[in-house]
């Protein structure tokens, strides 16, 4: 199944790393939180993905240029610039960079990928957030009700918008809550093709202008995580995310 990873916002928040990279490059334990992100959904069989891309994303495409040939050992004639890689294992993915502006919004980025999508579920998540969610549990809820869209529930800190839930479906938003559920969007969406026609041009926003909408038309699922979720937004953040790979023991590393 194929994966959106929304990479192409500006990461004000965290600036002293996202001067010099987009926020998705940021490094756990000397490896972007993007490269996380896609071994988690590797883990379940989901490896092809398309990367929308936005601000500084030639970064990240330099990455995956480089990725197979700096992963391991390699031989080099300097009379003649021949260089040989050495046989090595590496990922099985496909990965498409997709330039999707600079200022596009997170719906807008979506809407360019389209063409490429084709007429079948996939999965779509944000960049620059890392959990334990079981992406095959995920996807059975998903199929068993029937809606356009599934989004993971999961509980944070207060200081993010939340969602109203009546039984399994997402019955409005507020504005970080201070009290009750305080469940927000934590990415890791499963969405039907059908979405796309609540998408109009590079302004429209995932969030608002679809996600919100589908809520009203009784068309949102929220599928409910209990587990590990942490998004990376400051330092404070980052800090936090790079002690818990460091313990030997990070909570969303589902992979071996």
């Amino acid at each position: 199944m194929r994966v959106v990873i929304l990479a192409g916002g500006l990461g004000t928040r965290l600036a002293e790393e996202t001067e010099v990279k987009p926020k998705p490059m940021v490094e756990i334990g000397g490896r972007p939180i993007l490269w996380h992100i896609m071994k988690h959904y590797a883990h379940y069989g989901c490896k092809e993905f398309f990367i929308a891309l936005g601000y500084k994303g030639e970064v990240i495409k330099r990455y995956f240029l480089d990725y197979y040939t700096l992963n391991g050992s390699m031989t080099l004639n300097l009379s003649d610039g021949a260089v040989h890689v050495h046989k090595k294992e590496c990922e099985d993915w496909t990965v498409n960079l997709m330039d999707t502006g600079l200022n596009t919004s997170t719906g807008g980025r979506l809407k360019l990928l389209e063409p490429y999508l084709g007429n079948e579920t996939f999965l779509i998540t944000y960049g620059d957030g890392v959990s334990n969610v079981n992406i095959t549990d995920l996807l059975h809820f998903h199929k068993s009700h029937g809606k356009l869209a599934t989004v993971t529930a999961v509980r944070p800190p207060a200081r993010f918008g939340g969602l109203v839930l009546e039984g399994d479906l997402v019955a409005n938003f507020t504005e970080k809550p201070q009290a009750g559920e305080g469940w927000i969007n934590g990415g890791f969406l499963v969405l039907e093709p059908e979405i796309f026609k609540y998408l109009e041009g590079d302004s429209s926003s995932l969030e608002v202008d679809t996600l919100e909408r589908i809520a009203v038309d009784g068309q949102l699922a929220a599928y409910r995580h209990d587990d590990f979720w942490q998004c990376m937004d400051t330092l404070r953040d980052l800090r936090l995310v790079e002690s818990l790979w460091q313990s030997g023991k990070p909570p969303w590393k589902v992979w071996e």
